[in-house]
């Protein structure tokens, strides 16, 4: 039964006017769930046409409305993209392919496109989320929107913004950690770390030591015992004012040294610049300026393996 005007029609049960009806794909019909009078047939079912199954080999799925918008270029994604051709008809008397897809899109979307495929592919080498993805996305969009960074490299950009989203979204990657994923230099992702910044009138919050321990610390395989101990030193040290001008990430990986040399789960330098990022020496000068108060620094409850009049003098 239909209420209201034809352009408000409501479809409801006489008798049950606040029941949900089911709608009966199959045969097109409309059913009232608690009498099962069948209020409306012939419904029109506006899902997909085809159906995929997950043991089928082909990865395409042929529904009716194509891939999914994408409000990050020109066009939304809705260009006309042309198949491979494998007859004879699809090719010149020289052999080209007589349909291209380069007409198709424009140069800007095509750069798009490729700085977005650059940011995907380094954001799974190192498991970074979509959220942190979407973010570096929209950045790149800015930026190349802006067009302040001309002449710039495009895979230096997509780094940048990798960067500056991993440290928006509360998850920081070091400079050395997206170069090792990159296609350019850490000097250049610097550059362009500070001109973006400057360019989108944005900012990124300071790091911290606390921001990398957590993950430096599971990456050594250390217990939390020893993690929380070397977030406990590097932040008393930090407070303290014992490692004045020193990088957060190597007065990190000196609290970590420290921490793991009073335990059982002892740590060499090595191992932990290598995880860290640092050279042995950087850990060597931080962690120098820090044994002289190590007695203030160790947490209270912290259980010791060595003794801290033990522990390295390096």
């Amino acid at each position: 039964m239909a209420s209201g005007s034809r352009s408000h029609a409501k479809i409801f049960c006489p008798a049950h006017p606040d029941a949900l009806l089911i709608e009966d794909y199959r045969a097109g019909d409309m059913i009232c769930p608690e009498c099962g009078l069948v209020i409306g047939d012939r419904v029109v079912d506006v899902g997909t046409e085809w159906r995929t199954f997950n043991n089928e080999k082909s990865t395409n799925d042929p529904t009716r409305v194509g891939a999914a918008e994408n409000p990050l270029l020109n066009g939304s994604d809705l260009s006309t993209v042309v198949g491979r051709g494998t007859g004879d008809a699809s090719f010149d008397e020289s052999g080209a392919a007589k349909y291209q897809n380069r007409r198709t899109m424009s140069s800007s979307d095509r750069a798009l496109t490729n700085a977005f495929r650059e940011i995907s592919n380094m954001a799974d080498r190192i498991n970074l989320t979509k959220t942190i993805v979407d973010r570096a996305n929209s950045l790149f969009k800015q930026v190349h929107d802006g067009k302040t960074l001309k002449g710039r490299s495009n895979d230096a950009i997509a780094s940048s913004c990798l960067y500056i989203a991993c440290r928006q979204e509360g998850v920081p990657r070091t400079f050395k950690e997206i170069c090792a994923v990159s296609k350019v230099s850490k000097k250049e992702i610097g550059r362009c770390f500070k001109l973006i910044l400057k360019a989108l009138e944005t900012s990124v919050d300071l790091i911290t030591t606390g921001d990398f321990m957590s993950r430096f610390c599971c990456n050594l395989g250390l217990p939390n015992t020893v993690q929380r101990a070397a977030t406990y030193i590097a932040k008393k040290a930090v407070e303290l004012d014992i490692v004045p001008g020193r990088n957060p990430i190597s007065v990190a990986a000196a609290a970590i040294y420290m921490a793991s040399q009073a335990s059982e789960d002892k740590k060499n330098q090595k191992e932990i610049g290598d995880i860290a990022g640092v050279a042995d020496v950087t850990i060597r000068q931080s962690y120098k300026l820090m044994y002289p108060k190590a007695a203030e620094l160790f947490p209270e409850d912290f259980k010791f393996h060595t003794p801290i009049d033990q522990l390295p003098t390096l």
